[in-house]
């Protein structure tokens, strides 16, 4: 009878730990497929409002990463897109500043690089504050706020665009010169589709 009985509790127990594991999976599953769906419907917007920018290839590669962050919000979109630019601008001072370290460099080279390094430090403060600017937009004095973004970021990408504008007429090393040139139309079409995605934002 007893043996019975401890047969009975085992073949209960054993049962409620399979109908657990089975639960267990599927709120597993159901999390997932919900993620995958948000991933997808977040990628589909950011693919359209990608669209709208400059440069839509390069805004999607890079958003497209903060999906999760991103959803389907025009106010994150934004700010995704300024610390993208902001860190990819960061990275690109300093590449910059670690040519200028090399050897070889004539006067007129290292001058006009170390411009360019002013130019881009300058974008960077600019970038700096347009995400200060961004995280007042939760106030009062939106459309100011929004207007000042729009007013940094411009600033931001002249800056940018001067950088390389400082070679012309001057006689630079030609692959120094590429990987500057490189460097900097990365950061200036980024901030570009920044731009164009603050354009378009309405709160």
């Amino acid at each position: 009878m007893a043996s019975n009985n401890v047969k009975s509790l085992l073949s209960h127990h054993f049962l409620l730990i399979n109908l657990l594991s089975l639960l267990f999976i599927s709120l597993i599953h159901n999390a997932l497929a919900t993620t995958s769906y948000s991933n997808q419907t977040s990628g589909a917007y950011i693919k359209k409002a990608c669209n709208s920018t400059t440069y839509p290839q390069e805004c999607y590669k890079y958003l497209l990463p903060y999906a999760f962050k991103i959803k389907a919000n025009p106010q994150k979109l934004c700010k995704v897109s300024l610390s993208v630019t902001l860190n990819a601008v960061h990275n690109a001072s300093s590449t910059v500043s670690k040519l200028l370290k090399q050897n070889g460099l004539s006067r007129i080279e290292a001058a006009t690089i170390k411009d360019c390094i002013v130019n881009i430090k300058d974008s960077l403060d600019e970038l700096k504050q347009s995400l200060e600017e961004m995280s007042l937009l939760s106030g009062l004095d939106k459309e100011f706020h929004i207007a000042n973004i729009k007013t940094w970021l411009s600033a931001a990408l002249t800056d940018e665009n001067t950088c390389t504008d400082g070679f012309e007429g001057e006689v630079i090393d030609k692959i120094v010169k590429q990987k500057i040139s490189n460097i900097v139309l990365k950061i200036a079409r980024l901030t570009s589709n920044s731009l164009s995605l603050n354009n378009n934002l309405v709160i």
